[in-house]
């Protein structure tokens, strides 16, 4: 059975990264995947939106999938539904990213166990900036 990180490890996953890959982040103000990458840019993360149907949010360039990203990414995090997870953990594995986030009610036991096999970090069913708020304000 999944269980995601402890807090002294969200605590240094949140501490440590600097680019977060934010899937399936909206352009629109009002949708949760923009108040929180809005959130963390705030708090001095670079975002990179994956979004094929965005090319600007939040004044950085969108791209249309994760491998397409030409830079170092720390977190992967995932505004997608639950069915879709396993197909970003797929997608994400291409990556040097070492850390797989999953928003709150985003969860699959499945993208879990094979985002472990290959030494990523999974965090599901979490918002990170709640997490952020909780273990690693400035």
């Amino acid at each position: 059975m999944f269980q995601n990180p402890g807090p002294e490890q969200m605590r240094r996953i949140l501490k440590e990264a600097r680019t977060i890959a934010v899937v399936g982040l909206s352009d629109n103000p009002a949708r949760d995947s923009y108040q929180v990458a809005q959130h963390l840019q705030r708090h001095g993360y670079r975002i990179i939106p994956v979004n094929p149907n965005v090319d600007v949010v939040l004044g950085e360039k969108a791209v249309a999938k994760l491998t397409d990203i030409r830079e170092p990414v720390d977190i992967v995090d995932v505004f997608r539904r639950s069915e879709a997870l396993k197909g970003v953990v797929e997608e994400a594995l291409q990556m040097d990213a070492p850390v797989i986030w999953a928003q709150e009610g985003v969860y699959d036991e499945e993208a879990a166990a094979l985002a472990e096999a290959h030494g990523r970090t999974m965090v599901m069913d979490r918002c990170i900036a709640v997490m952020h708020s909780l273990y690693a304000r400035d």
